[in-house]
């Protein structure tokens, strides 16, 4: 076998492969032999099939055969023996073996550019504090009493006011003909609390218990109904009665039923080391992200076109299926399909520059992912997808997406790597006004 490796690009080879006659029969033969002895064939004992009544019977399946196994051991050699490793589909061009002609085929596939490694040991980072305010928690407070609330109807002849309820049957209209699925009976409004459109809050809050009216609202372009996004529509209500929460005081009998607390202090306790370890966790993953996008904002190298291709195209497909989640369509986004595309490419471009660094730094520091770790992965993205782990397991392997999980895996223990040997200084959170 002879072979010529040509650099289409950076992250492109081309091999062209010449096989001469003489292994083009001994690949055949070996085939022919394999097929002798496992092969069955009435009127002969198993393995005693001449050669000449195999090839007749098998000649299509054995050539086919042959070419497969051939080719599949020339990659190996070859690509091992010159430290090559594809992570792209390997593409071959080739036709099938003929007993006394030479074999030649190409095959194609991309490669990880090479590219200096920057300094990613002892870096410097900010790390903003976990703290939790009081405010926080009194919020905590708030919503646990009002779950212990009781609703009783107010004296006072008057409409509702932010953080009361009013009790309504509303619907709505459009050019005369009801809206389906916009309309309720008896519902318990709370108001001010943004669980439905301003302008119909702002109307229910002029009406008393036992007065209808209607008014047109606008609903908004983000419009969880796609259909009525940017439109006008009639709203008739009634409001049947104005309520309010009485909610009890805040006590160890009351958080003991609510959430079985044992007291007011070892609730705000609780809750508190909760949200304290919520917040460490995310302070400290934007502070990774910011360290490992600054290594990466200093490299330039190109990028594998099919990996590329496929993080471009997953990108999209996740913007597409969340605005579905929401109700929306994909032509209430606003933008075509390649729009879209271009406004996902900046940031695929870094997802897939950011994979190869630290899939670079893995292997430089000798990091490693084992078996269990990637069924640990599996198992997780069954219970986020609420499917079986056989279902899950299935569908990763059928989809070859097990290796790019495992680069996923590998990637993330890179950017530990690198954190946990950076220089993290602790900083004072940064409010909200000042954002």
């Amino acid at each position: 076998m002879d072979f010529n490796i040509e650099e289409v690009s950076a992250v492109e080879r081309e091999i062209k492969v010449s096989v001469p006659a003489e292994e083009v029969g001994a690949a055949l033969d070996a085939t022919v032999a394999l097929y002798k002895v496992q092969t069955p064939v009435k009127g002969f004992r198993k393995g005693k099939v001449p050669a000449s009544v195999i090839q007749s019977k098998y000649k299509k399946q054995i050539i086919s055969e042959a070419t497969t196994d051939l080719i599949n051991y020339q990659i190996n050699d070859i690509l091992n023996g010159q430290s090559l490793v594809p992570v792209s589909k390997i593409d071959v061009d080739a036709k099938e073996l003929v007993r006394g002609e030479d074999f030649n085929y190409v095959i194609k596939f991309e490669i990880v550019p090479e590219f200096d490694t920057p300094g990613y040991l002892g870096l410097s980072v900010d790390e903003e504090r976990a703290e939790v305010s009081e405010d926080e928690l009194k919020d905590v407070e708030t919503r646990l009493l009002q779950s212990m609330a009781k609703i009783a109807p107010i004296e006072e002849d008057r409409p509702a006011k932010d953080g009361e309820l009013a009790s309504v049957t509303f619907s709505a209209e459009m050019d005369g003909e009801p809206i389906p699925g916009v309309q309720a009976d008896n519902f318990d409004l709370p108001i001010g609390e943004g669980h439905s459109l301003e302008e119909f809050e702002e109307f229910v809050k002029t009406l008393k218990a036992g007065e209808s009216g209607e008014t047109d609202i606008t609903f908004p372009e983000d419009f969880i109904n796609s259909d009525l996004a940017g439109k006008i529509a009639t709203m008739k209500v009634t409001v049947h009665a104005v309520k309010e929460r009485k909610m009890p005081e805040l006590t160890d009998d009351v958080v003991k039923q609510a959430g079985g607390f044992e007291s007011v202090e070892k609730m705000r306790e609780i809750v508190k080391q909760s949200y304290t370890a919520n917040r460490k966790q995310l302070n400290k993953s934007a502070a990774q992200t910011k360290l490992i996008s600054g290594i990466v904002g200093e490299l330039d190298f190109p990028l594998p076109p099919s990996i590329m291709e496929d993080r471009l195209q997953r990108m999209v497909a996740d913007v597409i299926g969340r605005a579905e989640r929401s109700g929306k369509s994909f032509e209430s986004l606003g933008k075509s399909m390649e729009e879209l595309r271009e406004e996902q490419r900046p940031m695929a471009e870094e997802s897939v520059r950011t994979e190869i660094f630290l899939l670079n730094v893995a292997k430089r520091e000798e990091l490693s992912v084992e078996p269990q770790e990637v069924e640990g992965a599996l198992y997780q993205i069954a219970q986020q997808t609420q499917q079986d782990l056989s279902s899950v397991k299935s569908y990763y392997e059928e989809n070859n997406l097990i290796v790019p999980l495992k680069d996923r895996l590998l990637a993330d223990k890179a950017a530990e790597f690198i954190y946990e040997n950076a220089d993290v200084t602790e900083i004072d959170p940064v409010k909200k006004d000042a954002e």
